[in-house]
């Protein structure tokens, strides 16, 4: 039995083999060909985030192979009332065959996963988000091709999806440049070879593949809003840096995005962005990690 708690649980053979499939699984939806090899089978997903393309990616899939999924928000367990997260992965896991966790504390996942006899699924965590990189490195082989030996550049502050992104660069041996203002960089338990820091957007877009940028704020940060308005303000994506970049550049944000803040309208709205395409990518990936997760139980 495997779980998916952070993206570095997997090899990049692995993971191109999940990609791989979801790039089918997407073809075989389109036209309209049923695969049903998740039937009589049931996802728990255990929220204490809100969230619209996780809840609606998962629970779709899972419909669309046959199976069913139970939502479950901290006003639906005996978790949001203080039950040990230990007792009820024993007692959930014994009911279900996949557990997904959408939560503030990334240990809470660990935990519910040493305790789970099924696998568990991080679907956002405070210190990772590797079903969003699926989506991400889904979208950018469908657009690109592979993405090894290519260069990113990555915009805003060093969380969840820096962190991620900064495991995918040493999976997948591609560069990643982090453009953050002083203070919010990636931890040092997250840089490698691999990536490059930087407090300057321009310096970081200069010949790259890919831009992506996130929130300034997450989920959880809204006290700091004003804060990290005045420290981001020069950390906004615009034109000018896709125009710095590859002539072929794409732009990604997993959503959802405040246009005018960390990103220009001009640029998730225009001609290179793929953003759209990427968030659908969320219900294929997804799809094709839980048929790989259900083949190794």
């Amino acid at each position: 039995m495997k779980h998916f708690i952070n993206l570095n649980d997997f090899n990049s053979n692995q993971l191109n083999k999940i990609i791989d499939n979801a790039i089918v699984l997407k073809k075989q939806h389109k036209a309209n060909i049923l695969n049903t090899e998740l039937q009589h089978k049931t996802l728990a997903m255990i929220f204490d985030k809100s969230s619209t393309r996780t809840r609606v990616s998962f629970e779709a899939g899972m419909t669309q192979l046959g199976g069913h999924s139970i939502f479950l928000s901290n006003n639906d367990t005996q978790l949001g009332r203080g039950e040990v997260i230990s007792d009820s992965a024993k007692v959930i896991s014994s009911m279900v065959d996949f557990v997904m966790l959408r939560v503030s504390n990334h240990r809470d996942i660990e935990e519910f996963a040493k305790n789970s006899r099924v696998p568990v699924i991080n679907a956002l965590s405070d210190e990772s988000h590797p079903c969003q990189l699926l989506a991400d490195l889904m979208t950018f082989k469908e657009s690109v091709g592979d993405i090894s030996g290519k260069t990113i550049c990555y915009v805003g502050d060093g969380n969840n999806m820096a962190n991620t992104y900064a495991q995918a660069a040493q999976i997948f041996d591609f560069k990643l440049n982090i453009a953050s203002p002083n203070g919010y960089e990636i931890t040092d338990k997250f840089k490698n070879d691999n990536t490059k820091l930087f407090n300057n957007i321009i310096d970081a877009c200069q010949n790259v593949d890919l831009i992506v940028t996130d929130v300034w704020s997450s989920m959880g940060q809204e006290g700091e809003q004003n804060k990290r308005e005045t420290a981001f303000k020069d950390f906004q994506v615009q034109t000018k840096h896709l125009d710095a970049a590859k002539n072929e550049v794409i732009f990604m944000h997993c959503l959802p995005a405040h246009r005018g803040e960390e990103v220009d309208a001009e640029v998730i709205d225009g001609g290179r962005s793929v953003v759209f395409a990427e968030a659908e990518n969320r219900l294929h990936a997804q799809k094709s990690l839980l048929l790989f997760l259900n083949d190794y139980k």
